[in-house]
């Protein structure tokens, strides 16, 4: 059996990864909702997402999280009528990624307390290994 403490900071260590990953993801995405395709009905930029899996770390016991893949979002693409875009098709439609703001920003709220309840555990274990060292030192 390993220190508890010891597999807390590599369970959250391993959080703060994958929601790193997962806000990562989700910035590409948001940087690319107006990214249409190059020629004239070309796909445009692909919504991407993560998915998890739970690992289980040998050295500690413990149970990790991990990204399992990055994929894509098969939801169809958003089609607009803009003539002018160079990525218009005949008829003058676009097709627009399919990306939808409002979604990508609550992942992003919902990674960023994730990340940040992962930091809080990586404080808290610190602060016990602390006072476990002063009380060994008095």
């Amino acid at each position: 059996m390993s220190d508890p403490l010891l597999s807390s900071l590599r369970i959250a260590a391993s959080g703060l990864q994958a929601q790193s990953t997962r806000m990562r993801i989700v910035s590409e995405n948001i940087a690319n909702t107006q990214t249409t395709g190059k020629t004239p009905g070309s796909d445009p930029y692909q919504r991407k997402t993560v998915s998890f899996a739970s690992e289980l770390d040998r050295l500690t016991g413990a149970e990790m999280v991990s990204v399992r893949n990055v994929g894509r979002d098969e939801a169809p693409f958003v089609v607009e009528h803009d003539p002018g875009n160079p990525a218009a098709d005949e008829n003058g439609y676009v097709k627009m990624p399919n990306v939808r703001m409002l979604v990508e920003m609550a992942d992003m709220r919902d990674a960023n307390r994730a990340y940040e309840a992962n930091v809080q555990v990586v404080k808290q274990a610190r602060e016990i290994i602390n006072m476990t060292i002063d009380l060994l030192r008095n």
